[in-house]
């Protein structure tokens, strides 16, 4: 190393500690209340999780095997009439070849969009494999909306089926 290097971050830092020993005399009560605001939020943010966690452990407590999941063969021509379908794909994809007249809402937007699908009859949410509509699925459930489920074999088993 040579001579005087470091020196520059060295002066750099001490600046930034006068600058903070500065700022908490000159502005004691400010920072202090800025300290009390981040650590607040820091305890916010995992009673956040701690709720979020016992609520999961709750949905998961009381949800059997095949809770939120229809599979093809239930979607007989006497309720077809009466589902919803939601499509979890991307606007492309729906468009490329998505149910005729089935909701476009991407699996990733369900918790802003939430209020466009119906909160009581039957709807199936599907994609290419349900992977991504298992994720809407669960979401929308947690929510409080028992009345969706997930399209077991997504739309791969909807076309084969030929429904």
């Amino acid at each position: 190393m040579r001579r005087g290097q470091g020196h520059g971050k060295k002066l750099e830092i001490e600046m930034q500690i006068i600058e903070c020993d500065f700022i908490w005399r000159r502005y004691p009560m400010r920072a202090i209340l800025a300290y009390c605001l981040t650590a607040s939020l820091a305890f916010a943010a995992q009673a956040d999780a701690n709720d979020l966690a016992d609520e999961l452990g709750a949905y998961l407590d009381f949800a059997g095997y095949t809770e939120g999941v229809i599979m093809v063969e239930q979607l007989t021509p006497d309720i077809l009439p009466d589902v919803t379908f939601v499509d979890a794909r991307s606007a492309a994809e729906y468009a490329e070849d998505g149910v005729e007249g089935a909701l476009n809402i991407e699996w990733r937007e369900i918790v802003e969009r939430l209020g466009e699908v119906p909160t009581s009859g039957m709807v199936v949410v599907y994609c290419n494999t349900a992977v991504l509509s298992t994720q809407a699925v669960l979401v929308a459930r947690l929510l409080g909306r028992s009345n969706v489920l997930v399209l077991q074999g997504g739309l791969a088993a909807l076309s084969a089926s030929g429904l």
